[in-house]
């Protein structure tokens, strides 16, 4: 691979994105390449701490993620995003700020009764007693994406082979 790229892991609350993520970057990190983590419960703590959960804040979130991984792949930077990033449109839209040639959509697969098991975070639980809480998947609407580059079930393949898979794609 002659440039740096984005991963953009995309799926449920409890896919396995932010896993995966971090296990890709490490695993990037050992081999001496730089590599930026851009998770969307993290960077909610700061850089879009100004973002609630509606339509329009989601699609916000997507493009400032975007922006962000352009510049640094730019500078040579890979960068692994782990974001639901709910919607075909913000997702078509990241692709066209960070560029076709750069980017790999990569779908995390895993079924929603397999993420709502995990909870790690308790949303799922929440989301049942708080219907106004807009969860992904459940009161709001996850479009899977239609042509991912790449798609991981977490509930099929464990973390080594899904990291071997991303790592995989690299030589593409």
């Amino acid at each position: 691979m002659n440039q740096t790229m984005t991963w953009w892991l995309t799926g449920l609350s409890g896919a396995g994105k932010s896993t995966l993520a971090q296990a890709l970057a490490s695993n990037l990190r050992q081999s001496q390449h730089a590599v930026c983590v851009l998770d969307g419960d993290e960077l909610r703590l700061g850089l879009s701490k100004d973002l609630g959960f509606s339509a329009e804040d989601r699609e916000e979130q997507c493009r400032r993620v975007a922006e962000i991984a352009k510049t640094l792949n730019a500078n040579g930077i890979f960068v692994v995003v782990a974001l639901i990033s709910p919607t075909l449109s913000s997702r078509s839209r990241a692709r066209q700020i960070i560029g076709s040639e750069r980017m790999l959509e990569v779908y995390v697969s895993t079924p929603l009764d397999v993420c709502q098991e995990r909870d790690v975070k308790g949303l799922y639980a929440k989301a049942r007693k708080e219907t106004s809480l807009q969860l992904t998947g459940v009161q709001a609407p996850y479009e899977a994406p239609v042509e991912p580059d790449l798609v991981i079930n977490t509930a099929q393949v464990s973390l080594d082979q899904g990291v071997q898979i991303l790592l995989d794609s690299m030589a593409k």
